[in-house]
């Protein structure tokens, strides 16, 4: 049975969870303050963390950030905030996905799984079973799949696990257009909406620990109307061409 911790302040919600997630194979302990549910992630022993952003006092996006610090446990926020600017803060803070209150708990149980999944293949890569695991090496950016490492040039790249998935997609195919709904469906594991904007958020954080706060300097391109595609020479070279864009 997998081990979750769900830090929400709202008791109702957190019940009606662990209501439902019983029956699929899901043990979960309930926190309902920032700092009970911070103790308790350190003290470990869960497979993946569910935070709330509204928490009263310290909010999710300061207590995810401070457990970044010493986890990299998967984390799924949960907040009733639907701004771009909040789902991008909460990438940047570290989360793994992001899912906006109210939800369907069969949804919130999917991604809970692709996340476990992820988590899975690390440890998997980890055992007696890693004896072959892949190492892609790209344009000076290396990742070793067996120890879930990444570098660019000399300089380890701190990645969540949903960052390490997606540069894995782009070394997979250098130089190649990627669609945004084939990135989503391989990263996140679902279909891609045209208004869910978290593959454009992660593009763009994983942009800045590669090459930095410019695009127009970066290895990972947009295509505009299409997708990305990650480039491995002449990249610093300026296209006028109607479909190349460096932006997000």
């Amino acid at each position: 049975m997998e081990s979750i911790l769900i830090i929400d302040d709202d008791v109702e919600l957190c019940r009606m969870l662990d209501d439902y997630l019983t029956p699929h194979g899901i043990r979960l302990s309930m926190k309902h303050h920032a700092a009970d549910g911070m103790d308790a992630a350190r003290r470990g022993g869960f497979n993946l963390l569910i935070l709330d952003v509204m928490l009263p006092g310290l909010d999710g996006f300061a207590v995810l950030r401070a457990i970044r610090q010493w986890s990299d446990i998967g984390v799924l926020l949960l907040t009733a905030m639907r701004e771009d600017s909040d789902r991008i803060l909460g990438f940047e803070s570290g989360a793994d996905d992001y899912l906006p209150k109210p939800f369907n708990p069969r949804e919130l149980l999917a991604r809970i799984r692709v996340i476990l999944r992820r988590g899975n293949r690390h440890a998997l890569a980890l055992g007696e079973a890693a004896i072959s695991v892949r190492r892609l090496a790209v344009d000076g950016v290396v990742m070793d799949f067996g120890s879930r490492t990444a570098y660019c040039g000399d300089r380890r790249l701190d990645l969540t696990g949903v960052e390490f998935e997606l540069l894995g997609a782009f070394l997979d195919a250098p130089g190649q257009v990627l669609p945004r709904a084939g990135l989503v469906e391989r990263v996140f594991e679902r279909q891609y909406h045209p208004e869910d904007r978290s593959l454009d958020m992660c593009v763009s954080r994983l942009r800045r620990k590669l090459d930095g706060s410019d695009p127009m300097n970066s290895r990972i391109r947009t295509i505009r109307s299409t997708g990305y595609l990650f480039s491995t020479k002449d990249r610093f070279t300026t296209t006028s061409g109607p479909m190349l864009d460096g932006k997000d």
